[in-house]
């Protein structure tokens, strides 16, 4: 499997305007897991929830259709989607026919499935869910549940993630809390552009200290990861230093080249969120 410095991401790029899947570029995920001591057997469920907000082709008639595509790329998959590469993808529908919206959904799923899981054996599918334009305005904006972090006026001076910034009450009974923080950012790790993102934590354990736990957060601010990865070590390190017994962590990031990507990691089986935007996206 190739690495991202193989990828489009960062290089110019011929923008295809007829399908071709063979643009889809996969990263595996297992060099960034092990370097979190991340093995063949995840600590968490969940997935990588992506909206597609530049979606377009040409019906039977060559008349162009635009929707929009919400993703839903399963954590357990041994690659991610690199996101130029997905852009491209995307891009390479605007001038190909197909017959009806589900040949279009049908094609992005067996396509993606297919890079999720390249080198190794299919064990779920990617889902694929298309909005079309007559559905746009029941599209809604929705900020992440929570008590905000941001409202705490302290002092920030790690821009590198620090876990020992991260503590809990162990010796008090445990609580059950939903943190969120619009604080977020971290860096491309092929081009260094800035990637900014909300955050929620929900947890059921002792109780995190959430002034350390924002300064954690904010550590990430010239840290150099995918979307992906960043949540996997902020899962991995909360687990870590805070012990909960259950550990939710979700992030949404701003779009960028029409794709915007949700990981959204869990210690126990649930429900997946809902892929409602929020007002930065």
């Amino acid at each position: 499997m190739l690495s991202s410095a193989h990828s489009p991401l960062g290089k110019p790029s011929r923008y295809a305007d007829q399908y071709d899947p063979a643009l889809l570029f996969p990263i595996a995920r297992a060099p960034q897991r092990g370097e979190l001591g991340i093995g063949t057997t995840l600590p968490f469920l969940g997935a990588d929830l992506w909206t597609a907000f530049e979606l377009s082709w040409l019906n039977a008639r060559g008349k162009p259709q635009v929707a929009l595509a919400h993703i839903m790329v399963p954590c357990e998959s041994v690659n991610l989607i690199e996101s130029k590469s997905l852009k491209l993808y995307l891009g390479s529908f605007n001038n190909s026919r197909f017959a009806d919206a589900a040949e279009v959904a049908s094609r992005l799923r067996t396509d993606l499935t297919e890079a999720a899981w390249r080198g190794a054996m299919m064990q779920s599918s990617v889902g694929v869910k298309l909005v079309t334009a007559e559905l746009f305005d029941r599209e809604p904006i929705q900020e992440l549940d929570g008590l905000s972090l941001d409202r705490l006026d302290l002092d920030c001076d790690r821009y590198a993630p620090a876990p020992e910034l991260l503590t809990s009450c162990t010796d008090e009974a445990p609580v059950s809390e939903v943190l969120t923080s619009n604080l977020l950012r971290s860096n491309c790790p092929v081009t260094g552009q800035p990637d900014w993102g909300s955050v929620q934590i929900s947890y059921f354990g002792p109780q995190i200290e959430q002034a350390g736990l924002l300064r954690y957060i904010v550590s990430f601010r010239k840290h150099q990861g995918f979307h992906e990865h960043c949540v996997e070590r902020m899962f991995m390190d909360i687990m870590v230093r805070c012990q909960p017994h259950k550990l939710t962590v979700y992030a949404r990031y701003t779009r960028r080249g029409g794709l915007d990507i949700n990981p959204f990691r869990t210690s126990h089986p649930q429900s997946l969120p809902t892929n409602h935007r929020n007002a930065r996206q």
